[in-house]
């Protein structure tokens, strides 16, 4: 017979021994081994007297991706998942899984740059403003869907915008909503602020999480959600998903959020323009979102920007953003004597979209008191 190091033949002349596969794939004996135990790399067939270990040639490409897998840290989990599929769905699954980790990384990066900017600037951590928002909001099921998962609000202290899906999609959105409603701090010094948006964000991922589970849907219904809490000189943001937020300052018309989905990563990597993705077939794909089984990917991207009198805020779900290109946004806001006015002229461009999707948007002027 054969040592479990690979010396010998194997039963079968189809197999090899754990040695000499271990040369075909380039991989460690022990790599193989840790492997199997894992039940990523199962052997075609384990000797039931010795407990040696033969595989198939035919899995080396398996076992190599494995470690490939490995290497670029997906978890294992992931990686069972990833090895079933075709070669195809393969690709875009590790695709999906580096841009989620792309975004994650950037996310990473916003908040060391605002940390160490608040660092830097000894008053910035003090500061508190004597400004004041206006604001409306609204949703609406548009002119395809039978029922509304999108929920929006607009206060004195939280704007907030929440597209569902999934069966449980709806009770998450509202959930995601009511749940930010208490965070509301006041005026506050920005890293306090930072940490009411993280204790916030758990909050709001477990009120998702119990509000699918209370309404018996499965745990891949949840929810975006892009929320702006208001201190009175700056605004918290707190976004997962592609909801999106949007700023116009001085006539321009800026996007402050980075959507979560994997055709925003081929946006970013060049490989998909933005024309193109309104048409791609994987746009509904979303690389972080709050579900029934908690957030999905790092969880939501949390900033604190500073106000200025005459900023103008949009949230929106994507039912106005994926119908409505941004120079008509820009438009519509720019020429709106009020929040409210907007609201009603953003909900108009959506409907003469054809309204294929849920709609909300939730509008925002800073004002001085």
């Amino acid at each position: 017979m054969t040592t479990d190091d690979g010396q010998g033949q194997g039963p079968g002349a189809a197999l090899v021994t754990i040695g000499a596969f271990a040369r075909l794939s380039r991989l460690s004996a022990k790599a193989l081994r840790r492997y199997d135990e894992l039940g990523l790399l199962p052997p075609a067939l384990v000797d039931p007297v010795n407990g040696y270990r033969y595989y198939d040639p035919a899995q080396v490409r398996a076992a190599r991706l494995v470690a490939w897998l490995r290497r670029i840290g997906m978890p294992l989990a992931r990686i069972r998942e990833v090895i079933a599929l075709d070669t195809g769905a393969a690709a875009a699954a590790i695709r999906a899984y580096w841009a989620q980790i792309e975004a994650e990384t950037a996310a990473r990066r916003d908040l060391a740059v605002f940390l160490i900017d608040q660092l830097s600037t000894e008053d910035v951590m003090t500061s508190v403003g004597t400004l004041g928002i206006r604001y409306a909001a609204r949703t609406d099921t548009g002119a395809v869907r039978e029922t509304n998962q999108d929920a929006a609000y607009a206060g004195a202290r939280l704007l907030a915008v929440a597209d569902g899906f999934g069966e449980g999609g709806a009770g998450a959105s509202t959930a995601a909503i009511e749940a930010l409603k208490p965070v509301a701090p006041g005026a506050v010094p920005a890293a306090e602020l930072l940490n009411s948006l993280h204790d916030a964000a758990q909050r709001v991922a477990l009120a998702v999480r119990d509000a699918v589970a209370e309404s018996g849907a499965p745990e891949e219904s949840g929810t975006t959600l892009t929320a702006m809490v208001w201190t009175g000189s700056q605004l918290g943001l707190v976004h997962i998903g592609d909801s999106r937020a949007y700023l116009l300052r001085g006539g321009e018309l800026f996007r402050i959020t980075h959507d979560h989905s994997l055709v925003q990563s081929m946006i970013d990597d060049g490989s998909l323009t933005e024309e193109e993705a309104f048409s791609h077939p994987q746009r509904a794909m979303l690389l972080k979102v709050l579900s029934g089984s908690g957030p999905y990917g790092s969880g939501p991207d949390l900033d604190v920007r500073d106000a200025r009198p005459g900023d103008r805020y949009l949230l929106c779900s994507d039912g106005l953003s994926a119908v409505v290109d941004g120079d008509e946004l820009a438009r519509v806001l720019a020429a709106a004597d009020g929040p409210g006015t907007a609201v009603r002229g953003l909900m108009e461009l959506a409907a003469a979209a054809g309204a294929p999707d849920n709609v909300s948007c939730a509008v925002a002027d800073v004002v001085e008191l």
